[in-house]
């Protein structure tokens, strides 16, 4: 499974998508469009505060379980020793965000959350089913969509992560 998954990624960075599954998705190999995120755990940012840094960002929902399932991770992913060059970022597409603030308290998530209730993001991001992470490169140019729950602090998914991230400079 784990080899599956890394060539899969591999593929996915290797390869930009060709058709948009989301109104005015932001493609493989395409920039992020400067927008507000609503801060959940944290303020409200644009996704230019983020620039000059690496990104890894989660699209997920409250009532999704294989999106509770990789919280953990990501959470141990964002403070690992590898962690410190690339921000962790969460964006929850739940409708009421009362729900998915109580996720991230239960769960101890520290890592900063945004919410999505007019659902610019994950259109955007090409959310059309979750969890969605994308590792988006300091410029803000999306490198790899991956759809499917991971243990993101494994030490594959890890080493996938910083060669994905050296590849891109």
């Amino acid at each position: 499974m784990t080899l599956f998954l890394i060539a899969a990624l591999c593929f996915a960075a290797a390869i930009p998508s060709a058709i948009a599954a989301t109104p005015g998705e932001v493609l493989v190999g395409q920039v992020l469009r400067d927008s507000v995120m609503q801060g959940l755990n944290g303020p409200s940012r644009r996704f230019s505060d983020f620039r000059g840094k690496p990104l890894i960002i989660n699209v997920w929902a409250s009532w999704c379980g294989p999106c509770r399932e990789e919280m953990a991770s990501l959470e141990r992913l964002a403070k690992s020793p590898g962690g410190k060059g690339f921000q962790v970022l969460g964006i929850s597409t739940d409708d009421y965000p009362e729900r998915a603030m109580a996720l991230l308290i239960r769960k101890k998530i520290t890592f900063e959350n945004f919410v999505d209730q007019r659902l610019v993001l994950e259109n955007m991001l090409g959310a059309n089913r979750i969890p969605l992470t994308l590792l988006v490169d300091a410029e803000g140019r999306v490198l790899v969509k991956h759809y499917g729950a991971v243990e993101w602090d494994s030490p594959e998914i890890m080493a996938l992560i910083a060669q994905t991230f050296r590849r891109s400079k």
